[in-house]
């Protein structure tokens, strides 16, 4: 048997290496990933690095970041648990939309021009598991396909190709990417290996710091070649675990982190490996609870319970990471993301909870992010009804492809290969290094671009839209946030066009006509009637 056949066959997916350093368990992830390779690749030279926050559960997007300006539609589908207009943190520069009272750190970053807010993030046919919806994100397939790599994974393979076979080098002594606090992720998972390091807990992370480890003998079995291949491995492991003690021990000062919030502590690992010269582009953390189902509030007061329990422990986490990093001196190295596996329904349930939903807003934070809000307010029908959902505006895996070109500078011959198709470009973030990304218009703010009539309509509905040129995209969506139909999918000359929607044969009720030209999207509701 070869010895990848053996590994992948004989053994568990998140292998944990035997214990290297005093009990402390360090997995090596020897597979591929595309967002690191991005990132680490031999062909890119850059200091830049990339956090991602995983909130696990299935954020509730619409208490998180409100909409303002369709307040009454928002209130009157949530009656329960909306939070009271009063209390929303307002935002510079726009009055359409503010943050739960719970986000005042988060808050100030968006006022310093520290965040972005990508709302409505999703993808065509959303899956309500979340173990499917987990894997759709972290390896940016599409729902209805089977994809046992992830994005990362994808990117490194591509820059490492023979990883881990003769890794470390002398160009590359450090972890490939850096996961904190959960199992191993699919996203980092190439075709046959992952590809990072894990730290199973921040506590552990600290004994590791002041232990050796005694390696163990390979006993003399018929699988001796095998283990003595992971063996390999091992030491691989054992050379990342060196480099980042020296990281971490050139870190003398941080700021200050809460030390009853898990994700801040995470946080406070990943900025004193930054700061101690780690080349780790990659670094992944999350926390949980965000399945919000029941008591997701206080019923006397709206703006306190779980969920803003929860969201005020990732605001919190994130400003102390950002003011960490400024004061490390790093700050212009670094920018990060949330996502969720979903969001929540429009509508509350009788239970002061929310139940499995579609799209939900990402944040997207660092000193050299483009900052503000970037799409618009989620459309809520008047008449939602318990099984709506947010219908999407943005694929998140436009966000993955945007970050991978703006931030590590990779083309877009690569890029397409990662993510496995092409996607929208959002704009994102700057790094001078990767020159001009042709975002200057995101033509979101007043114009209508997209409208129907006749609105209401019975079976078909005539939709025009103004394209600017290039390719565009007219999609229809049901209020479950599915793509039923696509209308055109093809390249332009500017100007303005008309197509038809014939809804013969389905259900009466909402949809959503989404237009997508280049970096511009908008979403009309349209309601179908007997």
């Amino acid at each position: 048997m070869k010895r990848r056949s053996f590994l992948k066959n004989a053994l568990p997916a998140s292998v944990t290496i035997p214990s290297l350093l005093d009990g402390f368990s360090v997995k090596a992830f020897t597979g591929a990933s595309p967002l690191v390779q991005a990132l680490m690749g031999t062909t890119t030279e850059t200091d830049k690095v990339l956090v991602m926050i995983q909130l696990f559960g299935g954020n509730d997007g619409l208490n998180m970041v409100v909409p303002i300006e369709n307040y009454s539609s928002y209130y009157n589908a949530r009656k329960n648990i909306a939070i009271a207009q009063n209390k929303v943190l307002p935002l510079n520069g726009t009055a359409k939309t503010g943050f739960h009272p719970s986000m005042t750190g988060m808050q100030t970053l968006f006022n310093e021009g520290k965040l972005a807010v990508v709302q409505a993030v999703g993808y065509p046919k959303p899956d309500f598991s979340h173990f499917r919806a987990t894997d759709i994100w972290m390896s940016a397939s599409d729902s209805d396909k089977v994809v046992y790599t992830g994005w990362i994974g994808r990117y490194l393979n591509l820059e490492f190709p023979n990883f881990p076979n003769g890794y470390p080098t002398a160009q590359m002594l450090d972890p490939l990417a850096i996961q904190i606090g959960s199992v191993a992720s699919l996203a980092m998972q190439g075709p046959t290996f992952p590809m990072a390091m894990n730290i199973t807990d921040p506590t552990a992370f600290y004994h590791f710091l002041e232990n050796e480890g005694v390696d163990e003998p390979v006993q003399a079995t018929p699988w001796g070649k095998e283990l003595e291949y992971i063996r390999m491995i091992m030491g691989q492991t054992e050379v990342y675990s060196n480099v980042i003690r020296a990281a971490a021990g050139r870190v003398n000062a941080q700021g200050s982190y809460p030390s009853n919030n898990s994700l801040a502590q995470q946080l406070r690992i990943v900025a004193r490996l930054v700061k101690g010269g780690l080349k780790t582009r990659v670094y992944m953390v999350s926390t949980g609870g965000f399945d919000t189902h029941s008591s997701q509030v206080e019923a006397a007061d709206t703006s306190v319970g779980g969920h803003a329990k929860l969201i005020a422990g990732v605001s919190d986490a994130i400003k102390c990471f950002m003011d960490d990093l400024k004061g490390l001196g790093v700050d212009d190295r670094v920018i990060g993301f949330t996502f969720s596996e979903f969001g929540r329904r429009i509508k509350s349930n009788s239970s002061l909870g929310t139940d499995h939903g579609a799209a939900a807003p990402v944040f997207v934070f660092g000193k050299h992010v483009r900052p503000g809000i970037i799409g618009t307010n989620p459309a809520i029908s008047p008449i939602a009804e318990q099984n709506d959902n947010v219908p999407y505006q943005y694929d998140f895996r436009s966000i993955y492809a945007s970050i991978l070109k703006q931030w590590f500078c990779v083309n877009d011959t690569d890029l397409q290969t990662i993510m496995l198709k092409n996607f929208q470009n959002i704009p994102l973030c700057i790094n001078e290094a990767c020159g001009l990304t042709g975002i200057d218009d995101l033509r979101n703010d007043g114009e209508q671009l997209i409208i129907n009539y006749p609105n209401p309509f019975v079976e078909t509905t005539k939709i025009t839209f103004t394209t600017k040129g290039g390719h565009t995209l007219v999609q229809v969506m049901d209020t479950m946030g599915r793509v039923v139909k696509t209308l055109t999918d093809k390249e332009y000359t500017s100007g303005t066009y008309t197509v038809t929607f014939d809804g013969y044969g389905m259900p009466n009720g909402v949809y959503y006509a989404r237009f997508q030209n280049g970096v511009t999207q908008q979403v009309r509701p349209m309601l179908k009637t007997r």
